[in-house]
């Protein structure tokens, strides 16, 4: 619909397990031997509204429209955000115990 997401506090994401010291996210500087990788404690440390931004966006198409659909997204480490113009509407996210 062309909706645009504004996440808050994304700080206070949480990762499950040992992914936390395991996960890597990796970039290359473009010069020779320029492989750099980091974990997601440092990540989150450092930036935590890119780890929410690249988990969205290795969901989406590879494409135009996966390109067009990450613009939209808004992400924000803390409750602060200047969208509040706009009027957004909170979404309550719970979690579901699997009935197992």
């Amino acid at each position: 619909m062309g909706d645009h997401v504004v996440v808050i506090n994304a700080r206070k994401a949480v990762l499950k397990g040992n992914k936390v010291e395991q996960k890597l996210y990796r970039h290359h500087t473009r010069y020779p031997g320029g492989l750099r990788e980091i974990t997601a404690k440092e990540m989150i440390a450092k930036r935590p509204e890119r780890v929410i931004e690249l988990a969205v966006r290795g969901m989406l198409p590879k494409n135009k429209l996966g390109k067009a659909m990450a613009k939209k997204l808004k992400i924000y480490a803390d409750a602060e955000h200047p969208h509040s113009a706009q009027r957004p509407q909170v979404l309550a996210l719970t979690q579901q115990a699997n009935q197992q």
